[in-house]
């Protein structure tokens, strides 16, 4: 029979930090698996997610230039219509080539065109349905148009006037 030496503190130690980052690797292995599932059971219920603004901008470049080098145009005529379609397809080649260059070197400055789009539309947002609050609900006794008396009475049925067609 041999006999074994208890574990050094040392090889303790070394054990006990084996087992956190197995538990670690572990947990963070459970997560990933965790967001994947999560993100295809997104993806099948809401289809796929938008990209980024520059993702999204390439998409539009790249659809617009497709259709337009589809385009037949009619008022040109039979015999320059294949003239006239190579034309529109080189200036939609040249086109696309002097904006992707720019998307792919500033994509941020997309998302925060983006950003800043969706700020001013909330603004214009806000203050139309303020201005509309306003319109719809006017307090009768401070407009300076009802200082005169109202010729309805007193019934008040709703924020509009009453009037007399007679």
């Amino acid at each position: 029979m041999s006999e074994e030496l208890p574990p050094s503190d040392a090889a303790r130690e070394e054990a006990a930090d084996e087992v956190r980052a197995s538990d670690a690797d572990a947990w963070a292995t459970a997560c990933a698996e965790d967001l994947q599932a999560e993100k295809a059971r997104r993806r099948t219920q809401y289809g796929t997610p938008p990209g980024s603004a520059a993702d999204e901008l390439k998409k539009l470049v790249d659809t617009l230039a497709e259709k337009l080098s589809g385009v037949q145009s009619p008022l040109l005529g039979a015999v320059a219509g294949p003239a006239a379609q190579q034309v529109v397809r080189q200036v939609v080649q040249q086109a696309k080539d002097a904006v992707e260059p720019v998307i792919e070197r500033n994509p941020d400055v997309f998302d925060h065109l983006a950003a800043a789009g969706n700020e001013l539309l909330a603004a214009y947002r806000s203050a139309v349905q303020d201005q509309e609050r306003r319109w719809t609900g006017r307090d009768h006794q401070d407009d300076p148009r009802d200082q005169g008396g109202r010729r309805d009475g007193d019934d008040d049925a709703g924020p509009g006037e009453r009037i007399d067609l007679d």
